[in-house]
């Protein structure tokens, strides 16, 4: 499917954005609204994406903070454990908030606590077995989805999307690490 073809016999595919841009330009011409072009577009695709991530999440039983959770511990590789502390700085939520959630996934066998052996006051969570295949079917779920969200787009536009995007949330990240 050639986009570009389509474009030069049709003229350029308009959206929703662009009507609420040129309704903006009428109502005040005195302002300059480009960055709705871009923004309103990424957070109307948010949008999108919170709905597919959620849809994937569900339908493998689980919430979007226990894909945070489970993610952060698959991710570290084995033997999928992280010390709560970790766990804070992977998920960017408060102690008692980290405590419940692990809690939460203790209980569903999801993960367990034991104690670190380098620290006698510390514990570890770990991924269980469960666990696991539950995050493993929940992001190849989630990356078939995303794919579909990009289906529009082909692979060499993804990654100069990727790119541009990669600096407009630069830094945003350094400030977020920084403080």
């Amino acid at each position: 499917m050639s986009t570009r073809r389509s474009e030069a016999a049709t003229g350029p595919v308009r959206d929703e954005v662009d009507e609420l841009v040129s309704s903006w330009h009428q109502e005040r011409p005195d302002l300059d609204v480009s960055p709705l072009q871009v923004l309103s577009r990424v957070s109307r695709l948010s949008r999108h994406l919170d709905r597919a991530r959620r849809a994937a999440f569900a339908e493998h039983g689980l919430e979007p903070w226990e894909f945070d959770v489970l993610t952060a511990l698959r991710r570290s590789g084995e033997p999928y454990e992280l010390s709560p502390g970790a766990l804070l700085r992977a998920t960017l939520v408060t102690s008692g908030t980290m405590t419940n959630r692990i809690d939460r996934l203790a209980a569903a066998r999801l993960v367990r606590r034991r104690p670190d052996p380098e620290d006698r006051r510390g514990v570890l969570v770990s991924l269980t077995d469960l666990g696991r295949e539950r995050v493993d079917a929940a992001f190849a779920d989630l990356l078939r989805r995303e794919r579909e969200l990009l289906a529009g787009l082909p692979e060499h536009d993804q990654r100069t999307l990727a790119d541009l995007l990669r600096t407009l949330l630069a830094p945003f990240d350094a400030g977020h690490n920084g403080g």
